[in-house]
């Protein structure tokens, strides 16, 4: 066989394999149902549910260090309950006193 046929062959071969690969990453890459721009917003959406887990987190280590200081302490009790739900001892008074807002 002659040297110049072999290379031809072995050169198309390998171009036929290089374009269905090619057709294959832009197929995946574009039209696919997990294309890029897919995969590029399931990853925003992970970081923004990741930053809300640390949020509610963080807010549930706050509501327990609170609740076992009011189960521990009647008198934390008493503030915060006086503080957050206007309750008041008989005979007592409440006045309600808003700041203004420097917008």
């Amino acid at each position: 066989m002659n040297v110049k046929k072999i290379f031809r062959k072995k050169h198309i071969n390998i171009a036929k394999y290089a374009i269905v690969a090619l057709v294959f990453i832009i197929w995946v890459g574009f039209f696919d149902n997990h294309n890029f721009k897919e995969q590029f917003k399931y990853q925003m959406k992970i970081n923004d549910l990741e930053e809300e887990k640390e949020y509610y987190l963080k807010k549930i280590r706050e509501d327990s260090t609170r609740l076992s200081e009011l189960n521990t302490n009647d008198e934390n009790l008493e503030k915060y309950a006086r503080e957050k739900y206007y309750m008041k001892k008989k005979g007592e008074e409440i006045f309600l006193v808003k700041e203004k807002n420097e917008d």
